[in-house]
């Protein structure tokens, strides 16, 4: 137990590394932390650093793994299986790929094209840019294990629900006829020597890095500001876990803003810290995630209005239940 709590602390919320960023505000800068200006410097340049050592580490990893299933393997792997079987695996594939909402859309037309069922499908797009093993360590070093696991619970849950609902309701005919003529190809993943893989891992954290990059500088900036000079009583009076409407309220905000789960754990982190209810934070985080404003967009040009609109009602009443879930047993979680 000590030696878990130790790599917790050390490797994930990377202590040390606070301790670093600490002396360098105190003793470069000479800003005490706990001002207002000081405590904002040392969370930008801690959260920063963090964030990107995390990303690229588990990234890596992630791609290395990921070397072994190409596309055609993956939707073969999951034409073995039916009904809410099929629906879990795509769930859990999704947790295994590194890709926001716009960047799994593609993938999306290739397993539809492929002819997977679309509920399939829709299990993946929700599970995609919504939960994968990168924001779950992320989750964990920002907040602890408890809530990572549950939010990665129930990210899942809504994956398989929202993926079995639009199966059930027969809704194939709202698919753009273009993408049943997409075919994925297999590019022999599984014959790349281990240099090759390690090239492959070295190429995706690198072109993550570029599509992330600013939107976690953003995110941190944001989270600073809120963490050090926006009041407590402000954050508690809009989006405090009493406030019935605050649930709704930061998920359909979270809509129109495009960003990755790496550029919101910062602000999803200041806003807790300030009096936010957690399931009110966590609401706003999958808002972001799987209802992005240009992946709708995207999915647009492939679906028909009505098969969108579906996915959008599900997935949003999905993320409500769940705000109010998390807020009303985030004391279970501490």
């Amino acid at each position: 137990m000590i030696v878990f709590e130790w790599m917790n602390s050390q490797l994930l919320k990377m202590q040390w590394l606070d301790d670093l960023v600490r002396l360098l505000v105190e003793n470069v800068f000479g800003l005490s932390i706990e001002s207002q200006l000081g405590g904002s410097i040392h969370f930008f340049i801690y959260d920063v650093i963090k964030i990107f050592i995390l990303l690229s580490v588990l990234i890596f990893g992630i791609s290395y793994i990921q070397s072994f299933f190409p596309p055609e393997r993956t939707k073969k792997l999951m034409g073995r299986f039916n009904g809410i079987t099929a629906n879990i695996i795509a769930a859990l594939l999704g947790t295994v790929t590194p890709f926001c909402s716009c960047s799994s859309i593609p993938l999306f037309i290739g397993f539809t094209g492929a002819g997977l069922p679309i509920g399939v499908t829709f299990s993946f797009l929700i599970s995609s840019p919504l939960v994968d093993i990168a924001s779950i360590i992320l989750l964990a070093s920002i907040f602890n294990w408890k809530i990572a696991i549950a939010y990665v619970a129930v990210g899942l849950i809504l994956a398989v629900a929202g993926g079995t609902i639009i199966s059930r309701l027969k809704l194939e005919k709202y698919v753009e006829p273009f993408v049943y003529g997409n075919k994925i190809h297999d590019i022999q993943q599984e014959k790349l020597s281990v240099k090759e893989r390690l090239e492959f891992a070295k190429d995706q954290v690198l072109d993550i890095i570029k599509k992330v990059w600013l939107y976690i500088l953003i995110g941190v900036g944001i989270g600073a500001v809120i963490h050090n000079w926006i009041p407590e009583s402000v954050i508690t009076a809009v989006l405090g876990d009493d406030k019935w409407y605050s649930v709704p309220l930061a998920s359909i905000i979270g809509i129109p803003i495009y960003a990755d789960i790496f550029g919101i754990l910062p602000i999803a982190e200041a806003l807790v810290a300030k009096g936010a209810g957690l399931g009110t934070v966590l609401s706003f985080m999958m808002g972001v995630t799987a209802l992005s404003l240009p992946s709708i967009i995207m999915l647009k040009k492939v679906v028909k209005s009505k098969l969108l609109w579906t996915f959008i009602g599900i997935v949003t009443a999905g993320i409500i239940i769940i705000g109010y879930l998390f807020n009303a047993f985030a004391y279970l979680l501490y």
